[in-house]
């Protein structure tokens, strides 16, 4: 059962799917600085992305102190929702835009180019205390917040589903409460979570669409570092964030290894994320609205920094991983022809 896609893959297909429009918008990809006229942009989005572009706004800034940056993450819907009505510049997102989002902004007028710029491992975690669950398959990860454990009180109460799916984790699930903290349906977080450990198994189940969703009772959540405490705050706790979120407060968390198609537990890592070994690896984007950056030649220099070597560099400050020299050359070159 195929339940992700290769990291070749979806590589292929974010090059391949670019939104890009007919709009002038110049740039030398060599991260100049700005010549002091100063500009504002405005970026909001995806929180797993947020940590990055910030990262970049602050060393832009450093260089170009005229240039005002507001950085926001409520979440890859919520800032596409703005994207697409002309209300920001750029929109941090951590899946790819979606249907209904592109008919959106293709209704509003708003043209942009979608640029690939780096790597993250959808990390599922628990408490270090909750030694009972070190590796979950996919059924057993849909046994714990799948539509169909809508009440599952504890862990145990999710073994029976787990087994009728065929998962070889459920009999290890302890008799403990099952306290989740999660992103929301406005996260792309939650977004590709559902991709990639409900959608298929849910359709299997011959759930309808609208019933192919997480369970809905537990905490969720906008912001990574609230599910992160909520996740620290119980002994057996679930929830999951993106990885440098993870990485980032590792001395409270305990990341639950996934099993891949070969029947073998991978624990998320630079190396396994970076290969597509981790099966719940995705990629991370900037989408940038190309008529703004025309008439804006501060967005437009942010952008050139943005794909410079600090942008590179940033996405690893930021605990996720990075492109290959191959593969941010091709990012650039994007930005450059769009």
């Amino acid at each position: 059962m195929q339940l992700r896609k290769s990291r070749a893959g979806w590589l292929v297909a974010a090059v391949a799917t670019l939104a890009l429009v007919a709009a002038a918008c110049s740039s030398d990809g060599g991260g100049d600085s700005s010549d002091g006229g100063g500009g504002e942009i405005v970026v909001s989005g995806s929180s797993t992305v947020e940590p990055i572009t910030s990262l970049v706004a602050e060393q832009f800034n450093a260089e170009n102190p005229d240039v005002g940056i507001s950085v926001d993450g409520p979440g890859t819907g919520d800032g596409f929702e703005l994207f697409c009505n002309g209300e920001t510049d750029i929109s941090d997102a951590s899946r790819p835009i979606k249907d209904e989002e592109i008919e959106a902004c293709e209704e509003a007028g708003v043209e942009y180019v979608e640029l690939l710029v780096g790597i993250d491992g959808l990390t599922v975690l628990t408490s270090p205390d909750n030694d009972a669950v070190e590796c979950l398959d996919i059924a057993g990860i849909y046994a714990l917040v799948g539509p169909e454990s809508t009440g599952f009180g504890s862990w145990s109460d999710a073994s029976e589903l787990a087994a009728a799916l065929g998962s070889a984790y459920g009999d290890d699930f302890p008799d403990e409460d099952l306290v989740i903290t999660g992103p929301g349906e406005e996260s792309g977080t939650y977004d590709t979570f559902v991709e990639l450990t409900i959608e298929e198994l849910a359709e299997e189940q011959g759930l309808a669409d609208e019933e192919i969703a997480t369970r809905p009772d537990y905490t969720s959540s906008p912001n990574d570092n609230v599910i992160v405490e909520g996740i620290q705050g119980s002994d057996h706790s679930f929830g999951w964030v993106g990885y440098a979120f993870f990485v980032n407060n590792e001395d409270g968390l305990a990341a639950i290894a996934v099993e891949d198609e070969a029947g073998e537990c991978v624990e998320p890592t630079d190396e396994t994320i970076a290969t597509g070994a981790y099966p719940l690896s995705r990629p991370l984007f900037i989408y940038v609205n190309t008529a703004r950056a025309a008439e804006n030649p501060a967005l437009a220099e942010f952008v050139d920094f943005y794909m410079g070597d600090d942008g590179l560099a940033a996405v690893a400050d930021a605990g996720y991983v990075q492109l290959t020299p191959e593969e941010w050359s091709a990012t650039g070159e994007t930005w450059a022809s769009s």
